[in-house]
């Protein structure tokens, strides 16, 4: 566990929930420490996974960068339910690390891409209809065994079959949803959104550049590399999020942050590629005064 400041006597204490791989945080996440040591609250990097750990001992709990929870998962939930004051809350993680919830948020009415679900154990076979599809788990991170595909290829096509059967002999769940060819011009737009005064509001919005290339050959690292810019958000984009947040389990006044990717459909119109309210980045370095919203959103929860 690293510590960032010395705590005095009466600073709050937070901690900062990280991953082996990223001890001292990811360096996004780091911006946050001199806002937050201006406000007089100790943080602290902690790993999920540390044994050593005291977590009682902190006023506030936060889920940054644990970002190899996916082959874990199971584990994850459990450690979460375990910790006080987390944030964002035990419930909220089970419900969001299984990318499941997308069929429930399409249900509700939120413009979703969409997907079909191949269960461990069943046969796949590939949508008869041309076209890129892409093919990753229910439950995973950093875009981590995640591949596109050209079913017109027939190479594709068996490799696409391998990926599903790869991911069902693992004991997992397969989404398959078309290939938005937008993003390879509009990119995907992210919303990040931090607690205020009252509730949730918007802070700032990015675009990541296109990220798929074929299928998935396995990467090593946590997470692939993503090309970031700054984003203005449009008001269409501004509503779809904020439709999508509405029917949020629970309510959005308990989430400390919530991040809503967004790729324009065939028609143009944005559809919700993922809702991250476990442990998304949060591109604070990205946007004036991010920081200094996220260390406030941090101090709000902890009054």
């Amino acid at each position: 566990m690293t510590n960032h400041h010395q705590p005095t006597r009466g600073e709050p204490r937070v901690a900062l929930v990280t991953c082996s791989a990223l001890p001292d945080l990811d360096p996004d996440d780091r911006l946050v420490l001199g806002p937050l040591a201006g406000r007089g609250i100790t943080a602290e990097a902690a790993r999920w996974d540390d044994p050593t750990v005291d977590w009682s001992g902190y006023d506030l709990v936060v889920l940054r960068s644990p970002w190899d929870y996916a082959l874990r998962r199971d584990e994850f939930v459990a450690w979460a339910q375990t910790v006080p004051r987390l944030v964002n809350p035990a419930d909220v993680v089970a419900w969001n690390t299984d990318k499941r919830y997308l069929a429930e948020l399409s249900a509700a009415g939120v413009p979703t891409v969409a997907t079909a679900w191949v269960e461990p154990g069943e046969e796949w076979t590939p949508p008869a209809e041309p076209g890129e599809y892409v093919l990753k788990p229910a439950v995973s991170a950093g875009s981590q065994d995640t591949g596109r595909y050209d079913l017109a290829d027939p190479e594709h096509r068996e490799l696409a079959v391998a990926h599903v059967r790869r991911l069902s002999a693992a004991g997992r769940v397969t989404m398959v949803q078309p290939y938005l060819g937008a993003v390879d011009t509009a990119g995907e737009t992210a919303l990040l959104f931090l607690a205020g005064p009252d509730g949730l509001a918007f802070s700032h919005a990015i675009r990541k550049g296109p990220m798929l290339t074929g299928p998935d050959l396995g990467v090593a690292e946590l997470y692939k590399e993503e090309q970031i810019d700054a984003r203005t958000a449009t008001p269409e984009q501004l509503d779809t999020a904020e439709k999508t947040l509405a029917v949020v389990p629970g309510g959005t006044d308990r989430l400390l942050y919530a991040r809503v990717d967004l790729i324009p459909g065939p028609d143009g119109a944005p559809v919700l590629v993922e809702l991250e309210l476990t442990e998304p980045s949060l591109f604070i370095g990205y946007a004036d005064g991010a920081p200094d919203r996220l260390a406030a959103a941090i101090a709000a929860h902890l009054s």
